[in-house]
């Protein structure tokens, strides 16, 4: 089944970007900070992955609570739906409304109009548990296509 999962998507390309002023979690979430302000979104490796996303759902509300590596909304494309794990703790102080109706905002431009929410940072020490452009793409971000597994462990299908 997998095999014929990917035959049915676009190519491949084989690589990701990885944008350098940013922090990134296992969970391939994606963090740029601007003093306590952090804009949260997820990797182009992962939407590369989860192919043409659809929907972004069940996010957060404004002045709501995230904690790193924990869910705080689902991606649909149409091949999977995904949980999307919080890289970093805080409140939601605005959440990117433009992707209820344009979702492929986040396959067009994941690390600019497509980022997903921006949080007021809890305590900024939790960026030392995140990896620098040089470390997350390619070779400690894994893919997995069978069903059942996972993005390596955090985006859950």
């Amino acid at each position: 089944m997998a095999s014929r999962l990917w035959a049915t998507r676009a190519p491949h390309r084989g690589f990701a970007t990885a944008v350098k002023d940013l922090k990134y979690s296992v969970c391939h979430g994606w963090v740029r900070t601007e003093g306590n302000l952090a804009t949260v979104g997820i990797t182009d490796r992962a939407q590369d992955y989860l192919g043409k996303i659809e929907h972004v759902d069940d996010l957060f509300a404004y002045d709501c609570d995230v904690t790193q590596n924990e869910a705080f909304g689902a991606i649909k494309s149409v091949y999977i739906n995904s949980d999307m794990y919080a890289p970093i703790s805080g409140r939601v102080v605005q959440v990117n409304r433009k992707l209820l109706d344009f979702p492929s905002l986040v396959n067009e431009s994941p690390y600019e109009n497509g980022w997903i929410l921006k949080v007021e940072m809890k305590d900024s020490k939790e960026l030392n548990n995140l990896m620098d452009s040089d470390l997350c793409i390619p070779s400690s971000v894994k893919m997995r296509s069978a069903p059942g597994h996972s993005l390596t462990c955090c985006i859950k299908h």
